[in-house]
């Protein structure tokens, strides 16, 4: 793919990651509390720490992130036994219920959305399913970005336009699925 196809590539899915994001408010959470409960969900318990790097955010905003969802009953926090520095976090049933509405809702969104689309651009998407999942393992397999992105994506240099993706397993932070 040439540098053109790069860039719009990227806003694609930019442009998509902030519509989903968008779905995600109607339960209250942010996109970065929907997209720590959906890690927590699949993936919990988790530490803190693996939760920060795989989520790519810093200490500062885990821990807002992770007290509102605490404070909202939708995970637990549990202190390890053999090291009470470190703390682990589990979904409740109601972050469970949470999370799946929040999926159900961003699924509806892209389904209301593609049924407005020709039959031809559906199956194009599809068809091309495979390939953006294996962009975003390729991405997250090399912390979210290729030469010459910085630590948030921005270029720092190099020909090549950074593109960024969720951290877990979706297009872009925040999103998840």
């Amino acid at each position: 793919m040439d540098d053109e196809g790069v860039i719009r590539l990227r806003a694609v899915i930019s442009k998509l990651a902030r519509e989903l994001n968008a779905s995600s408010t109607g339960e209250g959470l942010t996109p970065s509390q929907a997209s720590a409960l959906s890690l927590i969900v699949a993936r919990g318990p988790l530490g803190l720490t693996e939760l920060g790097e795989r989520e790519r955010i810093n200490p500062t905003m885990l821990s807002r992130v992770i007290g509102r969802l605490v404070d909202m009953k939708l995970i637990t926090r549990t202190p390890d036994p053999a090291d009470l520095r470190s703390v682990s976090v589990l979904s409740t049933a109601a972050g469970r219920r949470v999370d799946k509405k929040v999926k159900a809702r961003r699924a509806a969104a892209v389904s209301d959305c593609l049924a407005e689309l020709p039959a031809a651009q559906v199956a194009a998407l599809t068809e091309a399913l495979p390939a953006l999942e294996g962009l975003a393992e390729t991405m997250r397999e090399h912390g979210g970005g290729s030469r010459g992105a910085g630590p948030q994506g921005e270029q720092t240099g190099g020909s090549r336009a950074a593109i960024t993706q969720d951290q877990h397993s979706e297009v872009s932070p925040g999103v998840s699925s």
